[in-house]
């Protein structure tokens, strides 16, 4: 590695949707930009997945060891529930001078258990909590970062376009202050969510979004705010309701109850389910309608879009 933190190599391990905006915005500073995902390995999502990272420009590795052997820099943006296994898998490769950035929403003890396993092959690991959704903002969306290198690191990114702030030396911090966050945040949706679909069925939606608008005045309930709120859930709820077992997690290290917490992994799990059986689809690309989407459901099987044209 460069003495300035320059970053020739960047590997990013995931290609979700955080994983391939990061790649595609790091590509474009020049640096050269490799990626591995689990997908990767199954032939049903392999042909899509490596078209759309060489559509994009970015290398794809066939293997986690190729893919952070020799990157400078190593960023995973996989699941919560995949993220022990990539810092155990990398922790076989790694070397001194190289630095793992863990981006995954979960608990401070998992952070910890991760970053032993990292520190021990003499690398370097930071935490970073990614706290906005990553599409509106990409490579500049804030990050809170935790770490023995945090602040040398959080100077680097900056100065590659990210927006990146130190806040601790210590690993689990960062997670702490996401994990707390996420219980308002995901649980917010999931109650909007909840809400929504009673008072659609129910035929009282308008005054029930009025009087909250009454309420919280400039939260926009009568504007994009549920929509907003309920597509999170109809897009990302799998990935959503494991960050939230994660809270639970969280809390319980604390000796807290995490009733609240699971309550809504349980709602974001339930509609992903729902969603499977009753056939319908997130309308990717397409405007979301939080009551198109309720009433698709309720009609079992016509798509948002196709119920809102009815």
């Amino acid at each position: 590695m460069t003495t300035d933190m320059g970053f020739r190599r960047i590997a990013v391990v995931g290609f979700g949707e955080a994983g391939s905006i990061l790649s595609e915005d790091l590509a474009a500073t020049g640096r050269e930009v490799v990626t591995y995902d689990i997908l990767f390995d199954a032939p049903a999502t392999r042909g899509p997945i490596l078209e759309k990272a060489h559509r994009l420009r970015i290398q794809t590795a066939d293997t986690l060891k190729d893919a952070v052997a020799n990157a400078d820099l190593v960023i995973s943006a996989v699941t919560a529930a995949s993220s022990a296994a990539v810092a155990r898998g990398a922790a076989r490769v790694l070397r001194a001078g190289q630095i793992f950035l863990d981006i995954n929403s979960v608990s401070p003890a998992t952070q910890r258990s991760n970053a032993d396993g990292i520190h021990k092959a003499g690398a370097d690991y930071v935490e970073a909590a990614v706290m906005a959704p990553v599409p509106p903002q990409r490579l500049k969306v804030p990050m809170l970062l935790g770490g023995r290198r945090a602040a040398e690191l959080a100077i680097a990114l900056k100065a590659i376009g990210m927006n990146a702030t130190a806040i601790a030396d210590d690993i689990g911090v960062v997670s702490a202050v996401k994990m707390c966050r996420s219980i308002v945040i995901k649980g917010l949706e999931a109650l909007a969510l909840e809400s929504m679909l009673a008072a659609r069925r129910l035929g009282a939606e308008k005054e029930v979004l009025a009087s909250l608008q009454g309420t919280f005045p400039g939260m926009g309930w009568q504007d994009q705010l549920p929509d907003y709120l309920v597509s999170r859930i109809a897009e990302h709820g799998r990935r959503r309701a494991a960050e939230m077992r994660e809270v639970a997690r969280t809390l319980e290290e604390v000796g807290i109850e995490p009733i609240m917490a699971l309550a809504t992994a349980t709602r974001q799990d339930g509609l992903i389910e729902a969603m499977a059986a009753q056939g319908v689809t997130y309308p990717r690309g397409a405007p979301f309608s939080w009551q198109s989407f309720v009433d698709a459901l309720g009609a079992g099987g016509t798509t948002p879009q196709q119920n809102q044209q009815n």
